[in-house]
C-alpha cells in the first residue's frame, strides 16, 4: 500500500481563499493552489494542431481511404410510421459494384428518415442507384409528429405499451403551498423551446475493415471505447479485438457516443463483402437520425416577496425526445427559488430520436427559469441584476455579476431606449452551472527520449475542443519546457484508456493523469541526470528548458542535455487519474450579459456583444479557453434566434434537413463576444481543472431573450425568436419589462 503525505493547499479564487488538508502519495504532484506560480498553463498557447487542420493534413473520418474500399449507403423510410412488409433487393443484389446489402424485413419504422436497408458498393453513386432499386412494401399506420397533437386525447400511440405522455413527480423539497401563501404576489407564465438538431460539421460516418476476426474502424465519435464496446458486444468478439481510430473529429455536441446503427452497419457490410467500407451520413440523414435537443413546454408559477426573495417555484415541463425519452430541463436550478415542486414528462413522437446535447436540458430550462426572474424583477419593480444578486449564494458568480454588468454598461439599461425610434436596445443577464472535476480510470503514457523530445499518449479523442493542446501545455509545465517540444498522440484504442468526450468531463478527466504521468517522467529523469550536476534527485527542478540544482540554479544544464544521460533508452511511465481530493467547490460558476438592437418595424432582433464570464477552475490555456467559450455563445445564439426543427403534421416528415432550411448563426450574425475567464483554484484534481464544453452554451439564450424583452416592452416566450414571434410580442406586452 502507498504511503501517504498530508499537505495543505490553499483553494477558492482570490479574496476568497479556502485552506484544505489533502493526502497525496509519494508519485503524485501536489494539486495546484492558489499558491502555484505556473509558466505556461494560462497562457496563449496556439492550437498544437493548428497548422495540421488549416493546410488540411489533419485526417478526419471522411478523408480515409483504404484499398479496395467500399461505400455505404442507407435507404431511409419516408413514412413517420409503417410496418415493414417485405423488401425485394434483387435488383440491388445483382447490379455491377454492388458487393452487399442489408435489409432490415419486419421491422416496424416509427419516424421518417428511420433505416430500411443498406449497401455497399464501389462508388457512392452505385450505392446510390442501388437503393433506387429497392422495392419496399409497407403497412402505414397512424402516426403524431409534433408535442402538441401527442398530448391530445385520444392521440395514436408511438410505443404500443406505453402512454405517449410518461409523467414522473412531482419532486420537491417543502411546503410550495406554504410558500405561496408567504409571498405578496404570485406569478404564472408558459416558456417554450425548439427542437435544435446537432448539425456538427461532420457527419456521423465509420469506415470498418476486417482483418480474421479482428476489426479496426476509423470513426467520427466522441467515445472510441465506448464504440469499442458497443461493436465488441454486438459481434461477440473480445474488446482488444476491435480498434477505434478517432485522429480528428469535426463535432459532435452530444451525438457520437457508442456505434450506433451506422457503426454496426458499415462493420456488418463490411464482413459480409470482405472489403473495407466507409460509411458517412449525408445532411438529411444526419438531420433525420442522428439526434436532436429535445423541446419544452415549462409552465411555471412563482411566489415572491416585494423585497425579492422567492417563497416557492412550482414548474410542469413536457418535452420531446421523438421516439426516446430524457426530455427534461433544468429547472429550477442555480438560485435560492424558496420551495420547489416539478412535474416533468417526456412526450413521444414519431420523430427522430433525441439524445445528450452540449448541456442536456440546460440551455432549455435557463431560458425559461431566467425569463421567468425577470417577470418577477418586473412586477415588484426591481432591477433584474438586482434580484439575481439577491438570491444567488455563489461567491464566485457575485464576483462574476459585478465584472459583467461593468463590462456591459448595464448602468445604462433604464435610460437605453430613451427617445429610440423604430430601432430600440435591451439587455439582459443569465447564469449558468455546472459540475464535473472528472474521473478516475485514465491511463496516459508518457516517453522522454534522449533527444529531448516529450511523447504523450493517450485513447481518448480530440472532438475539436482542442485536448491535444491542453495535453502538451499540462506536460510543458509540469516537465518545465516549451510545448512544442511535446508530441501528442491520441484517438486511438491502442492508446492509454481514456475517456468519452460528454458532460464536459475530458480535460478535468485526462490532464491530471498527463500532469502525474509528466511528474513520474521528470523524477526517472532527475535520477539519471543527478550526477551530472553533483546534486541528489529530489534536489533537481526543471524550469524554462534547463535541469538545474533547485538551492543553486547556477549549476545546471539544458533539458537536452539531461536527457542526453539516458543514453538509448527513453523512460516510458505511465500516468493515473486518481481519485478526487476535498477541495473548494466542484461546480462551475458563470453568467452572460447580451446587448441587442430590435427594429419594431420588421421585428427583427439582431444581437450586438455579450460578455461571458465563466470559471472553469485552473484555466490551462487562454487561447482555448476563450474558443470553448465563443464556440458556446454562438451556438446559444443560433438557438436562440434561428435553429428549429420544423415537422409537417400532415406527412409527418421534417421539411428543413438541410442547411439551407435549417437557419444556423452565420458569419453576418455574429456579435462582439467577450470572453472572460474567472480563474479559480478548486483543488479536486492535480490540475484544478473544471470542464468547459457545456457552461458557456447555457446562459446564451436566456439573456438575450431577456435583452429582447427589455427593448421591446413586452415578454418574449418563446423560442427562436423569429420577428414574428417579436412583433406579436410588441402588439401585445405582457408585462412591464423595464424594471427599476
Amino acid at each position: 500500500m502507498r504511503r501517504r503525505k498530508e499537505v495543505k493547499g490553499t483553494f477558492g479564487f482570490e479574496g476568497r481563499p479556502m485552506e484544505v488538508k489533502v493526502e497525496i502519495e509519494p508519485d503524485r504532484p501536489r494539486p495546484w493552489d492558489l499558491s502555484t506560480k505556473l509558466s505556461v498553463a494560462g497562457t496563449a498557447v496556439p492550437r498544437v494542431d493548428g497548422p495540421a487542420k488549416t493546410t488540411g493534413r489533419a485526417k478526419y473520418t471522411f478523408d480515409v481511404s483504404l484499398p479496395g474500399m467500399l461505400h455505404g449507403a442507407v435507404l431511409r423510410s419516408p413514412h413517420p410510421h409503417a410496418k415493414v412488409v417485405s423488401i425485394d433487393a434483387s435488383a440491388a443484389r445483382a447490379m455491377p459494384g454492388v458487393r452487399a446489402v442489408k435489409t432490415y424485413e419486419g421491422k416496424t419504422v416509427k419516424f421518417a428518415g428511420d433505416e430500411v436497408a443498406a449497401v455497399a458498393a464501389a462508388t457512392p453513386e452505385v450505392a446510390e442507384d442501388a437503393l433506387e432499386t429497392i422495392r419496399v412494401k409497407v403497412e402505414t399506420r397512424p402516426f403524431v409528429a409534433t408535442i402538441d397533437e401527442a398530448m391530445a386525447e385520444g392521440a395514436p400511440r408511438v410505443h404500443a405499451k406505453r402512454q405517449n405522455v410518461d409523467t414522473s413527480g412531482p419532486h420537491g423539497d417543502g411546503d410550495v403551498e406554504k410558500g405561496f401563501a408567504e409571498a405578496e404576489i404570485v406569478l404564472e407564465a408558459t416558456y417554450r423551446t425548439q427542437v435544435q438538431t446537432h448539425a456538427p460539421l461532420e457527419t456521423h460516418g465509420f469506415v470498418a475493415k476486417w482483418e480474421g476476426e479482428e476489426l479496426t474502424v476509423w470513426a467520427s465519435t466522441q467515445g472510441t471505447f465506448s464504440v469499442r464496446e458497443d461493436l465488441a458486444s454486438h459481434f461477440r468478439i473480445p474488446a482488444s479485438k476491435v480498434r477505434v481510430i478517432a485522429e480528428h473529429v469535426g463535432g459532435g455536441f452530444g451525438s457520437k457516443f457508442g456505434a450506433g446503427f451506422w457503426g454496426v452497419c458499415a462493420a456488418e457490410l463490411a464482413r459480409e463483402a470482405g472489403a473495407p467500407v466507409k460509411l458517412m451520413l449525408d445532411r438529411k440523414g444526419e438531420h433525420l437520425a442522428a439526434g436532436n435537443r429535445p423541446d419544452s413546454i415549462q409552465k411555471m408559477k412563482v411566489g415572491a416577496r416585494k423585497d425579492g426573495t422567492i417563497t416557492a417555484w412550482e414548474v410542469r415541463t413536457w418535452g420531446t425526445a421523438g421516439i426516446g425519452g430524457g426530455a427534461g430541463v433544468a429547472n429550477p436550478m442555480i438560485y435560492d427559488l424558496g420551495v420547489t415542486r416539478k412535474w416533468e414528462a417526456d412526450v413521444y413522437t414519431h420523430a427522430g430520436p433525441g439524445c445528450a446535447m452540449r448541456a442536456p436540458g440546460h440551455p432549455q430550462g435557463s431560458f425559461a427559469l431566467e425569463g421567468m426572474l425577470d417577470e418577477v424583477a418586473a412586477a415588484i419593480r426591481k432591477d433584474p441584476l438586482e434580484l439575481r444578486t439577491r438570491i444567488d449564494g455563489h461567491p464566485a458568480r457575485r464576483e462574476q455579476w459585478r465584472i459583467g454588468a461593468e463590462r456591459i454598461g448595464w448602468h445604462r439599461r433604464g435610460v437605453l431606449n430613451e427617445g429610440a425610434g423604430r430601432v430600440r436596445r435591451g439587455l439582459g443577464c443569465a447564469a449558468s452551472t455546472w459540475g464535473n472535476a472528472g474521473d478516475t480510470g485514465v491511463q496516459v503514457g508518457v516517453a522522454i527520449h534522449p533527444d529531448g523530445s516529450v511523447e504523450v499518449r493517450n485513447g481518448c479523442q480530440d472532438i475539436g475542443t482542442g485536448t491535444r493542446t491542453l495535453m502538451a501545455v499540462i506536460a510543458a509545465e509540469e516537465l518545465g519546457v516549451e510545448p512544442a517540444r511535446i508530441a501528442v498522440r491520441l484517438g486511438d484504442t491502442s492508446l492509454g484508456v481514456g475517456p468519452a468526450s460528454g458532460g464536459s468531463t475530458t480535460a478535468p478527466s485526462v490532464g491530471p493523469a498527463v500532469r502525474e504521468g509528466a511528474f513520474r517522467a521528470k523524477r526517472a529523469l532527475f535520477e539519471k541526470a543527478a550526477s551530472r550536476l553533483g546534486a541528489r534527485p529530489e534536489g533537481l527542478e526543471s524550469r524554462g528548458g534547463r535541469v538545474f540544482v533547485r538551492d543553486d540554479p547556477s549549476k545546471g544544464i539544458s533539458w537536452k542535455e539531461a536527457c542526453a544521460t539516458l543514453g538509448a533508452t527513453p523512460i516510458e511511465v505511465t500516468g493515473e487519474r486518481r481519485k478526487n481530493f476535498d477541495g473548494w467547490r466542484g461546480d462551475n460558476a458563470g453568467c452572460q450579459f447580451a446587448e441587442v438592437e430590435v427594429d419594431t418595424a420588421t421585428g427583427v432582433a439582431r444581437v450586438l456583444k455579450v460578455v461571458a464570464i465563466q470559471d472553469a477552475g485552473t484555466v490551462i490555456d487562454r487561447l482555448t479557453f476563450e474558443s470553448q467559450v465563443i464556440g458556446g455563445v454562438i451556438q446559444g445564439l443560433s438557438f436562440a434566434l434561428f435553429e428549429e426543427r420544423v415537422m409537417d403534421r400532415r406527412f409527418g416528415v421534417m421539411l428543413n434537413p438541410n442547411l439551407d432550411a435549417y437557419k444556423i448563426a452565420g458569419s453576418l450574425d455574429m456579435p462582439e463576444i467577450e470572453a472572460i475567464p474567472f480563474e479559480i483554484r478548486p483543488g479536486l484534481n492535480d490540475c484544478g481543472i473544471l470542464g468547459l464544453g457545456e457552461p458557456p452554451v447555457i446562459p446564451t439564450a436566456a439573456a438575450i431573450g431577456n435583452a429582447v424583452s427589455h427593448a421591446i416592452g413586452g415578454r418574449i416566450r418563446e423560442l427562436p425568436i423569429t420577428p414574428a414571434r417579436v412583433l406579436a410580442a410588441l402588439s401585445s406586452p405582457s408585462s412591464p419589462e423595464g424594471g427599476r
